[in-house]
């Protein structure tokens, strides 16, 4: 029985291209934090709160409300978020409320939004 496997059985046909774009390509650690970045939004709940932080800012009692989950399950998310610095924190008083963290982070959520739209 032979084995079905793709393969690319030539040399390099364009080497000028692959030359132009390997002395642009980062370094493997940027790789590696960009991956991280990207895991973020593997999980429904992280991007729910992200979805309601684009809306306005919130207190973690608020988020529970919202997305009918525990307090404890929405700090947990927001750990994680704070610390790959999606979101960001201010206090009043004894609350705490959260926002993205910039403007970047609006863009990125908004143009993945747009782009599962289309």
């Amino acid at each position: 029985m032979k084995e079905n496997t793709l393969s690319c059985d030539c040399d390099v046909i364009h080497g000028d291209i692959v030359e132009h774009v390997k002395e642009k390509m980062p370094e493997n650690e940027e790789f590696n934090r960009l991956s991280v970045f990207f895991k973020v939004f593997g999980d429904s709940t992280r991007v729910k709160i992200l979805w309601a932080l684009d809306e306005h800012e919130m207190c973690v009692c608020d988020l529970a409300v919202l997305l009918n989950t525990t307090k404890s399950a929405v700090s947990h998310q927001l750990s994680y978020l704070k610390q790959t610095h999606l979101v960001r924190f201010r206090k009043e008083g004894k609350v705490v409320f959260y926002s993205l963290a910039d403007e970047h982070i609006k863009n990125i959520f908004e143009a993945g939004r747009e782009h599962i739209n289309e």
